[in-house]
């Protein structure tokens, strides 16, 4: 069930190029997602009717659709339209607006926790809107929603085993070559689960500290 530790030596360096792009894949989406989830935060909040259509469409449809379903409608649907991509870029793409989608709700209800009278104050120093958003809103709001936000990078980082389906490269990809080529899937599945928890585990201790920290300023 375990893989020994020669095996560990003969698959670590392959598991861990494979490990690389989870993680490339990941971090590109984050950031990117983030900056997405930002933009329809915003535009879900817009007095503009539009804008707040076309956000919603764009939110509820990232929301709506698995991962799974996102990745194979980049990588197989876009180029019926004529915009293909490799696997890496397809990943990014597909990760990213299922981040953006879910992060802008966050974004979202932090922004709303923002207590109304800081507003009025704004109003009563004759602050912009845009001045206001950017001064005292959004820095309050991005530090609520930090813990959840980081929650949820931890979630899209394990999303990544599902670019395997195209073929990306990735740890799950390594590993199934692994298993494929000693018939040692089950080991080899371990070893790259293993990989997953030493990053996952620490990072989920660091959001649930977060939280804590987070909830005891609420308190106060």
């Amino acid at each position: 069930m375990f893989p020994t530790a020669q095996e560990w030596a003969d698959w670590l360096p392959d598991l861990l190029a494979g490990l690389s792009v989870s993680l490339k894949v990941a971090g590109a989406s984050i950031a990117i997602g983030l900056v997405l989830g930002l933009a329809l935060a915003l535009g879900v909040m817009s007095r503009r009717s539009w804008l707040r259509a076309l956000s919603l469409i764009v939110v509820e449809i990232g929301r709506g659709a698995p991962a799974l379903v996102l990745l194979q409608f980049v990588y197989f649907g876009l180029p019926n339209a004529g915009l293909t991509m490799g696997s890496f870029a397809a990943s990014v793409l597909a990760l990213a607006w299922n981040t953006g989608a879910y992060t802008s709700e966050i974004i979202r209800a932090s922004i709303q926790a923002i207590p109304q009278g800081q507003r009025e104050a704004a109003m009563a120093l004759n602050m912009s809107a845009r001045a206001e958003m950017l001064d005292i809103v959004l820095p309050q709001a991005l530090r609520i929603a930090t813990p959840a936000l980081l929650g949820f990078a931890i979630l899209i980082f394990q999303g990544t085993t599902l670019c395997f389906t195209i073929a990306l490269p990735e740890l799950v990809s390594r590993a199934y070559n692994i298993g494929a080529n000693t018939f040692r899937y089950l080991p080899a599945i371990v070893a790259a689960g293993s990989l997953y928890v030493a990053i996952c585990l620490p990072a989920s201790l660091l959001v649930m500290q977060m939280e804590r920290r987070t909830a005891r300023h609420a308190a106060k």
